[in-house]
């Protein structure tokens, strides 16, 4: 237990070191995490350690990402993109499965099974990595960034299928058609589990849950009830990330969205950590030095033949814009996650040998390493090859453009719309506490339940576009969290705060906030101003 906690505090050390040096020179941190991975396998020697507890906690990383871009995406958002999703996804998947599949089969000469999980375990791309990034970057609304979110999720379904392509190949006590139609079903029951619970419960247990206005029970019960849908996918056959997703959907609907949104993004950011930190120590140096010819052309071959494919692919479109089709191609070319789950499923299997195995684990984990530069660059890249302008397409902008954000909906925050709405001035508000939120609703006001301390928040009520933001709060420890929030957002925003007396401003002097009103200066002058003028008998 001893050597445990050693090696783990290693890791958090390594892994901090390696991101501290990698954010001085602009490399993602999924860089460091891989690192810190492999770094840790070889200085404890690890290799043969059966890493699957740590597999599962960094499995969770990507429960959590598909839980939140779920949020992002409610079920009339899924039905809009049908055609990013059910067309291009399954054009890209069955094109490239196909094709690889074959050249395996009729070129190297593997065996038609394992000809066959080759080549669709090749068509899956990273999840993890491109909606990261994407999000990061703030493309994932962008006319590419749509285009590959659907593609992706189409890829996180066709996991389904190509699973069950190795229990068919492994299983020969039952036919195709009994497992087809055992699939099908189990399918149709969780859907309707989760919408059902989703569509009738979910808005309530969430009223119930924030009446008792506790911060840490309403994260309890967001993770329950990401943990539970992503349990009951997995009893019934399906992946984890899966549950998770179609959970974040369901709760999309409710007003709840933003807030478990932003209270949720730093804790699935550690548990990405930690999967990163699993991929590293999948990394054999001993393969790559004995297979080097055999990774890199494995390598470039296969990220030159998915984009070439996706591309393609949204080119037969003429809906689609060159540049956007490129950009794509580029941001999904690497070979991803879930690739990874299918080879250790087919090796576990022996439908694959453990020589053919770690060389793919090496090119996969090699690919995925270097799509965090591509994404980071992908604009530059674009620019090289192609000269179309960019295409951008919001697909879940709120439309607001210089209008005034108010931070908290309390008394002053509540004359403050009043005056607004009466000047007919674009505003929009964002509060914390469910009960003023709904008060705010029932007098029609443009308000959202959510953290104004959260980054995710102040992009989502689009702050670099605003004229001002207006903080209207009592409490001065909410005072100062929201006004070092809007600091660190490093944009140039008006930032109007409202302070009672001298000890709250200076508890904010030291960040830059554009205009502080003193409430009890003010209120002095106001009193001098009356008394001034009156008419003493």
């Amino acid at each position: 237990m001893e050597d445990f906690f050693i090696i783990i505090l290693s890791t958090i050390f390594l892994a901090t070191l390696l991101n501290i040096f990698l954010k001085k020179i602009d490399i993602p941190t999924i860089i460091g995490y891989i690192f810190a991975g492999l770094g840790i396998t070889y200085i404890f020697d690890l290799h043969g350690m059966n890493n699957e507890t740590l597999s599962h906690i960094g499995e969770f990383g990507v429960v959590f990402l598909m839980f939140t871009i779920g949020l992002e995406f409610s079920i009339k958002h899924l039905v809009s993109m049908k055609k990013e999703v059910f067309v291009f996804g399954f054009m890209q998947v069955f094109i490239t499965g196909n094709i690889v599949g074959a050249f395996a089969r009729h070129v190297l000469d593997f065996e038609l099974k394992t000809a066959i999980i080759l080549g669709f375990a090749i068509s899956l791309s990273s999840t993890t990595i491109v909606l990261k990034m994407l999000n990061e970057n703030g493309d994932i609304s962008s006319g590419y960034g749509r285009k590959s979110l659907g593609i992706l999720l189409f890829q996180d379904l066709a996991v389904i299928p190509i699973l069950l392509m190795i229990s068919i190949f492994v299983n020969d006590s039952a036919s195709i058609s009994t497992l087809l139609l055992e699939t099908l079903i189990d399918a149709i029951i969780v859907l309707l589990i989760l919408f059902v619970i989703g569509k009738y419960f979910m808005d309530r247990f969430f009223s119930w849950i924030t009446a008792v206005d506790s911060e840490e029970i309403f994260l309890i019960s967001v993770l329950f009830v990401v943990i539970s849908a992503s349990f009951l996918t997995h009893k019934f056959g399906f992946s984890y990330s899966l549950g998770a997703f179609i959970a974040g959907m369901t709760i999309a609907e409710t007003k709840f969205k933003y807030r478990i949104e932003a209270d949720l993004i730093p804790f699935r950011d550690i548990l990405l950590g930690v999967f990163f930190v699993t991929v590293g120590m999948q990394i054999d140096l001993s393969t790559i030095v004995n297979y080097t010819g055999i990774v890199i052309l494995l390598l470039l071959s296969i990220m030159a033949f998915k984009a070439l494919v996706i591309y393609a692919s949204l080119f037969f479109f003429k809906s689609v814009q060159k540049r956007t089709a490129l950009k794509t191609a580029l941001v999904l070319s690497q070979v991803g996650e879930f690739a990874l789950a299918v080879f250790a499923l087919a090796s576990f299997n022996n439908l694959i040998d453990d020589s053919t195995n770690q060389i793919m684990i090496v090119t996969i984990v090699l690919s995925m390493i270097l799509t965090p530069f591509i994404i980071k660059n992908i604009k530059k890249i674009a620019d090289c090859i192609s000269i179309e302008p960019d295409n951008k397409i919001d697909i879940n902008s709120s439309g607001y453009k210089d209008h005034i954000i108010i931070l908290g909906y309390g008394s002053l925050g509540q004359k403050i719309a009043k005056r607004l709405k009466d000047m007919d001035v674009l505003y929009v508000v964002v509060e914390h506490s469910i009960k003023l939120v709904d008060l705010a609703k029932e007098q029609g006001e443009p308000i959202i339940l959510a953290n104004a301390a959260q980054r995710s928040t102040l992009e989502t009520v689009q702050v670099k576009e605003s004229a001002a933001v207006i903080v209207a709060m009592e409490n001065e420890e909410k005072i100062r969290l929201m006004c070092e929030a809007l600091d660190n957002y490093k944009a140039q925003v008006n930032v109007v705060v409202k302070v009672e007396n001298k000890n709250q401003m200076e508890l904010i002097k030291d960040l830059n906030i554009t205009y502080v009103v003193d409430e009890s200066e003010e209120m002095a002058n106001i009193l001098i101003d009356k008394i001034m003028t009156c008419k003493i008998a």
